[in-house]
């Protein structure tokens, strides 16, 4: 019932001086799945740039993020009761390090198109396959994937719900009707449940093996919702300090690259993060630095922000800092078990700065229609490949793929394995080797 046990038995070799996070975090590090992240879309279209962010670079940065979080806490929050069971870094890195595995070729966009390809299977979401990457599909043992730690997948458990109790039945994956010539997907109805698949309940069943049958019930409570998929309530303490790290790096990092490659204007910030919601962080700056922008704290910051990379990438690192060194505990006394009973959350003030931030990022730059053209047409993609290889598995699916097909209890899980494991531009070159005249070569390596 430990927390540290592995669902496979195994033992680190006595001369091993590695920890159970150390093992988990090198078990991740090395993983093909990790190394996919370099070439699988962010928020921008690999190849327009070689700056900005790719999901490697950010699932490092929300692992450092965490790591730094995790310390500040320890450090400065000691006396509070959940510092006693904060994880050691290694785990918490790893942790950070595994939360966007699952993620598809093309964003949310290739998200979309896989849950509207598997609507009959048990659909897709990015965080469920992640816990498939780890516990099923990963080559570290013979049966249990990557043979991760309990703590390690209870982190990661972002929801802990499953998919079938998740989903509300008034969204069903379905084409928006009235198109003529192309067939294109409702992106609403079609937009998956946060929770993990049900072909994984196995797994999560052993994940809370060690909880009381009154905190399982509770951590696995729903909000239910009438229009939207329904909404888990609940996150574990490294999860929590996991979670909070991705909103610092998207909120943060994310809005660096979109100023820097000039996708937005400073107008537009203006408007969108006003002063008025920006005071944690510029009360911070005057009380650390008096006389440094004197009563502008303001003007400020969005002169260095939307000035040269030198003073952008200053800012940059302040705002992380304010967000870290804000970051408090919170109780559920409801719970028994401490990795649920606290959790790590951001003050009012700092939230809502934080929120600002990510939602000018969402609308300004993932709504735009530039990259919205690109998500639609690797959408598009994405569903023609899976189709295709569905249509005639044992022809097209390379022969590896096609042992686990015939072998599965779900061959369509195996083509969603293999179609959201691609990288963006895997996916497109077998988009164009299916379905491009003049593309493809039979010594391309499948």
């Amino acid at each position: 019932m430990s927390w540290y046990a592995r669902r496979e038995n195994w033992s680190a070799k006595a001369d091993d001086a590695r920890d159970a996070g150390d093992i988990d975090y090198a078990r991740i590090i090395h993983s093909a799945s990790f190394r996919r992240l370099q070439g699988k879309t962010q928020i921008l279209n690999l190849g327009d740039s070689d700056f900005y962010r790719t999901r490697l670079t950010h699932s490092l940065e929300v692992a450092q993020i965490s790591g730094s979080l995790n310390k500040q806490l320890k450090t400065h929050r000691a006396d509070h009761a959940a510092a006693a069971h904060l994880p050691d870094r290694a785990l918490i890195q790893a942790i950070g390090c595994t939360h966007d595995l699952g993620h598809p070729p093309f964003g949310h966009g290739g998200e979309v198109a896989l849950n509207y390809c598997m609507r009959d299977h048990g659909g897709f979401e990015g965080n469920g396959q992640t816990l498939r990457i780890l516990s099923r599909l990963e080559n570290f043992s013979a049966s249990a994937g990557a043979n991760l730690t309990r703590r390690t997948l209870l982190g990661v458990l972002k929801y802990p719900v499953a998919a079938s109790k998740a989903a509300n039945p008034v969204l069903t994956p379905a084409l928006l009707p009235g198109a003529t010539t192309i067939d294109i997907i409702d992106c609403h109805a079609s937009k998956p449940p946060k929770a993990y698949f049900d072909s994984e309940a196995d797994v999560v069943e052993w994940v809370l093996e060690p909880l009381s049958e009154e905190d399982r019930t509770r951590f696995q409570a729903l909000d239910l919702k009438d229009k939207k998929h329904h909404a888990t309530r609940h996150k574990s303490l490294d999860c929590s300090l996991m979670d909070v790290a991705d909103d610092i790096a998207y909120g943060v990092h994310d809005l660096e690259d979109a100023i820097a490659l000039n996708l937005v204007t400073e107008s537009a910030f203006r408007r969108a993060v006003p002063e008025s919601v920006c005071t944690s962080f510029l009360d911070a700056l005057k009380a650390r630095y008096p006389k440094e922008s004197g009563n502008n704290v303001y003007e400020g910051m969005v002169a260095a922000l939307f000035g040269g990379s030198g003073s952008r990438k200053h800012y940059v690192n302040r705002l992380v800092g304010h967000f870290i060194t804000n970051a408090r505990f919170a109780e559920d006394a409801a719970f028994a078990e401490p990795l649920l009973r606290y959790r790590v959350e951001l003050p009012e003030g700092p939230h809502r700065f934080l929120k600002a931030l990510k939602d000018f990022v969402f609308d300004e730059v993932i709504r735009s229609p530039s990259v919205q053209h690109l998500e639609f047409k690797g959408q598009a993609m994405v569903v023609a490949v899976f189709e295709a290889l569905q249509s005639d598995p044992k022809r097209l699916l390379p022969r590896d793929q096609f042992a686990r097909y015939e072998t599965a209890p779900d061959g369509l899980r195996v083509i969603c394995d293999y179609v959201s494991g691609m990288t963006d531009n895997y996916l497109l070159r077998t988009y164009e080797r299916l379905f491009a005249p003049r593309m493809g070569s039979v010594f391309d390596k499948l």
